[in-house]
């Protein structure tokens, strides 16, 4: 054969190839329909079948794959409606069920639904056996992956794409131009790996497939895609890895170009996550990455941000950390909207999943040291344990709080799924709730229950005892600032620097852009990663990013009314409350319900401050203090939601105004106890 001819013919050879293997997700019609023909010119050079290529081939050729999905789908249907379900799983059943729901979309011409890999639906649901190879079934998943032939040769078609016959048919009637897509973009579903082996290309996977499942579809669909079994796997497998690593990880860094990117909150805004990822870029050998907590609430994607790290856990445990936020707790993610996300979501499987969740936030570590120079965690510094006293003191009254050490630390038990308030281990909510100062000194912080305040004496003396150079944490947005009196940043940035001594710094690092997702104020703010690179850790680079666009979506929480200032009614409104309408109700700050009580048309619900006596013939609104719980809530059986949560809610509000009430009665009884003790003493003596 000629040498140049022989070129050409592998050159249309590779063509022929290339245009087999690829994905049409972003292409119009008039590039498909180019492809197509393209195709059909190469198969001609490869079959030495010199002619013209027409519109009519390119027609047929579609046409012929369509026609033979739609074939095979009824197959299917039939093999399906055939098949013994006895035995099979949760998840094999959905992948049944799936299947069946694809092959009635093809055979109406409406798919709506397609699957990374048929192929392996198949092998993983168990029915087909070798005499089964070459059945209608494995035929129709070769179809569904892309292997069609089309006239001889493979179909175009891949797991992304569907012909609709109407399409084909109007191309035929003579319209070139098609404004309506010739393939529609289907949404994939995760599949768990078979051999329990997480991949990069399956995390990759992931990534994609959460993207376009938040762009397309409804929060109610989610389950389809991320089915709960998936979430119950991936949970498991991370927190295998997650219960054996320390309070406080170590993080060693070796390589000249080895560096550690730190990620501050993310609350939820998985679309900002994406983008960070790929201008900072995915972990690797040379590339850890260290986040600060906070995955969820206040965003609505949240279940996505957390999904996706875990997997990127399991595939990468020594180069990605996953610190706890306050976030991560049963408290927050009722009152921020993670659990009504979740429900949203998983509908009837919510509460097995949001537990599944619960239970992996628990096994998180809290801090990390890198390179022997960085400490980071969520919230700040810590008390000593042996210094603290064993109940919280008396409101209103300060005492001494010594700074705790590592040792401490890594001695606590992190196995609360709230923070404790008081006891040994406490330092879990300082750890997770404390917030700096500009005033010396480590006390107790009056303005919130939980967490301590520290100044710059303490991250000094914190730095010089364990020889560091760096402090990066993270709790605290431009929204937090705002509220505060002292001349710390703003966060605008997504980053400040908050103490600055002779031993090294103290910087706030938060990664959420335009933050709050929802609310009426938005602070419009960039967020910030922190990099360090060998070999000099201890001087940090902060790049600052605008949000990414990401798509419109319903909040899963009220961000005003968690936030609502103080309102008082005006004359038109002083009227009794009980003739106002649900929008026109309004609590005082901090005492309006953490649970949605209009959900069940109560509009006055309590909230966790009353009113008391203050002494002088007045009042003052004390907050009621979080009572340890009892094991094994006192549910009714097949209670539902919203009254599941209201009564969650009030059952909490009780036992914490039970707990206010002995600890008063214990407090004042104290004093009595002791004048009556001095009385007797001095009538003792007056009798003597």
């Amino acid at each position: 054969m000629d040498p140049r001819k022989e070129r050409i013919k592998n050159g249309c050879l590779k063509i022929l190839e290339g245009i087999n293997s690829m994905s049409l997700v972003n292409l119009d019609d008039q590039q498909v329909h180019s492809l197509v023909m393209m195709r059909e010119i190469a198969r001609g050079v490869v079959d030495d079948r010199d002619r013209k290529v027409t519109k009519s081939d390119v027609i047929t050729a579609l046409r012929h794959s369509i026609e033979k999905m739609v074939c095979a789908s009824r197959d299917i249907i039939q093999i399906l409606s055939r098949m013994s379900f006895e035995g099979l799983d949760d998840q094999s059943m959905h992948l049944v069920m799936r299947m069946k729901e694809i092959a009635n979309g093809v055979i109406d011409k409406q798919p709506r639904v397609a699957i990374t890999r048929p192929d392996l639906l198949a092998e993983q649901v168990g029915f087909v056996d070798e005499g089964m190879r070459d059945s209608p079934v494995v035929e129709s998943t070769k179809i569904s992956n892309g292997y069609v032939p089309i006239g001889g040769a493979q179909s175009m078609t891949n797991e992304d794409e569907m012909l609709d016959v109407e399409h084909v048919l109007r191309f035929e009637n003579g319209i070139d131009e098609v404004h309506e897509s010739l393939l529609p973009c289907f949404q994939q579903f995760l599949l768990w790996p078979p051999d329990d082996c997480v991949t990069l290309e399956w995390v990759q996977d992931m990534m994609v497939i959460l993207e376009q499942a938040s762009q397309k579809m409804l929060p109610s669909e989610f389950c389809h895609i991320v089915p709960a079994i998936l979430v119950d796997k991936l949970a498991d497998a991370a927190c295998s890895i997650l219960c054996k690593e320390p309070n406080c990880v170590e993080i060693n860094c070796q390589g000249e170009d080895s560096k550690v990117i730190v990620v501050g909150d993310v609350h939820g805004q998985f679309h900002d996550l994406m983008f960070l990822f790929k201008h900072a870029g995915v972990p690797s050998e040379n590339r850890i990455y260290v986040f600060n907590g906070n995955y969820v609430d206040k965003g609505a994607w949240g279940i996505e941000v957390f999904l996706f790290l875990l997997a990127w856990k399991v595939l990468m445990p020594h180069r990605v950390y996953l610190l706890r936020g306050n976030h991560e707790s049963r408290y927050c993610t009722a009152r921020y909207g993670f659990k009504k996300e979740v429900w949203a979501k998983y509908g009837d499987q919510g509460e097995d999943v949001y537990n599944k969740f619960l239970a992996c936030f628990k096994e998180l570590p809290l801090a990390s040291v890198i390179a022997n120079c960085v400490y980071t965690t969520h919230g700040g510094l810590f008390r000593s344990i042996h210094a603290a006293p064993s109940q919280k003191p008396k409101r209103n009254k300060t005492h001494r709080v010594d700074l705790g050490s590592l040792a401490e630390l890594s001695e606590v038990k992190r196995s609360f799924v709230d923070c404790p308030y008081e006891g040994p281990n406490i330092l879990l909510s300082d750890v997770l709730w404390s917030r700096p100062s500009n005033r010396d000194g480590l006390r107790d912080n009056t303005g919130q229950k939980l967490g301590l305040l520290w100044g710059p004496d303490c991250t000094e003396a914190f730095l010089k005892q364990y020889n560091l150079k760096l402090i990066i944490r993270s709790h605290e947005g431009p929204d937090a600032r705002a509220g505060r009196d002292d001349d710390f940043g703003d966060m605008l940035s997504g980053y400040s620097i908050d103490h600055d001594g002779e031993s090294g710094r103290l910087y706030t690092l938060f990664s959420a852009p335009d933050y709050p997702q929802f609310g009426k104020r938005r602070y419009n703010n960039k967020g910030a990663y922190a990099v360090l690179k060998s070999p000099d850790f201890a001087s940090p680079s902060f790049h600052s990013f605008k949000a990414a666009e990401r798509p419109m979506v319903d909040p899963y929480f009220d961000f005003d009314a968690n936030y609502m200032e103080s309102s008082k009614l005006d004359s038109s409104q002083s009227a009794s409350t009980s003739t106002l309408s649900a929008p026109q109700r309004f609590y005082s700050d901090g005492m309006r319900p953490e649970f949605d009580f209009g959900a069940l048309g109560i509009y006055n619900a309590p909230g966790w401050r009353v009113e008391l006596p203050d002494g002088s013939g007045g009042t003052q609104a004390v907050e009621v203090p979080r009572a340890p719980l009892a094991e094994g809530l006192p549910l009714p059986p097949n209670i539902q939601e919203p009254h599941k949560a209201a009564y969650e809610y009030l059952f909490e509000l009780v036992a914490g105004l039970k707990h206010m009430i002995v600890t008063r009665e214990t407090e004042n009884r104290a004093p009595v106890s002791a004048l009556r003790s001095r009385t007797r003493k001095r009538e003792g003596k007056g009798n003597s």
